[in-house]
């Protein structure tokens, strides 16, 4: 009897440690694959775009606010993104992402403080990629990884939300919405 109740409990204490780990795992752009509007990232990163974002720290403090402007502009499969930020100290940031786009809703990407590639993949109205980025910091800089995700809210809106992390340590986050600027 003795051996029965602790095989049960053995198993109920698995069942619960499994629907705890399934609970927690992380959603994957396949989960977006039905959503509307459907994102075109070549088509949406097209032409000039605003952005208008926060960083925010561990306690979800805003420690820094920026606009930026991008220039987007694709030739096939390979795109420009030509972005300036404008912080609200009053510095400034360049940084020019040269993308490619892999077939089947997957990108790469680099740029001048991207350490390595960025990989990317889209499905229905989200983009995930993620990549690592060399911040500079009071004189040094440090990797840290960016878990980025994007949602199209409509044909100009879309938001964006990154966690940023080293070590597997979450650092803060930085939520930015994108418009799309409308043709003369």
């Amino acid at each position: 009897m003795a051996l029965q109740r602790r095989h049960i409990l053995l198993a109920a204490g698995l069942a619960g440690t499994a629907a705890l780990t399934a609970g927690c795992a992380s959603p994957t752009v396949a989960d977006y694959a039905g959503e509307k509007p459907e994102l075109d990232l070549r088509r949406y990163f097209s032409g000039t775009l605003d952005a208008y974002g926060v960083f925010t720290d561990r306690a979800g403090r805003v420690a820094r606010r920026f606009t930026v402007v991008m220039r987007c502009q694709w030739n096939g499969d390979d795109g420009v993104l030509d972005e300036d930020f404008t912080y609200s100290d009053g510095s400034t940031q360049k940084r020019i992402w040269r993308m490619k786009h892999l077939g089947e809703g997957r990108f790469s990407g680099t740029a001048d403080d991207v350490v390595g590639q960025a990989l990317g993949e889209q499905r229905g109205n989200a983009f995930r990629w993620t990549y690592t980025l060399r911040l500079p910091v009071e004189g040094t800089s440090y990797d840290v990884q960016f878990d980025d995700w994007m949602f199209l809210m409509d044909d100009r809106v879309m938001l964006n939300r990154a966690q940023m992390s080293k070590f597997g340590v979450r650092l803060g986050e930085v939520t930015l919405s994108f418009v799309k600027r409308t043709p003369p």
